[in-house]
């Protein structure tokens, strides 16, 4: 976790120093150690996806809404780190855009939920 933030707080600070002058290379700095954070997170990733392919293995038939809630999972990290990178860039309305957008995704994706809740209380 240290070396996570101290990539990030390097990161904030040559930013700064490179938004009085060229702003575009303070821009690049930080989409640059947010992939660096982002490739250092895959290896974390690995332990949680073990636990998730043995979890999967218990439940059998409803492995299915594992696959459902990773997605709806993934479409919001993707979606806010792409928000979160147009806001500081000065784009608000784009990462309004995108949220709009994630959240619909989120949605879609989670339409075999509740069309099986919705059997499912049909048949009590």
């Amino acid at each position: 976790m240290l070396k996570v933030a101290i990539i990030g707080v390097m990161a904030v600070f040559l930013a700064m120093i490179l938004r009085q002058d060229k702003a575009e290379f303070g821009m690049l700095v930080i989409l640059a150690a947010c992939l660096l954070i982002v490739t250092l997170s895959l290896d974390k990733l690995r332990g949680v996806v073990e636990a998730i392919q043995t979890l999967e293995q218990y439940l059998g038939k409803g492995s299915m809404y594992i696959g459902i809630l990773l997605k709806m999972i993934g479409i919001t990290y993707v979606a806010e780190f792409g928000a979160n990178l147009c806001s500081d860039a000065g784009y608000k309305a784009v990462a309004n855009q995108i949220e709009f957008y994630g959240k619909l995704m989120i949605l879609a994706v989670s339409i075999p939920i509740l069309t099986t809740l919705v059997e499912m209380i049909g048949g009590l």
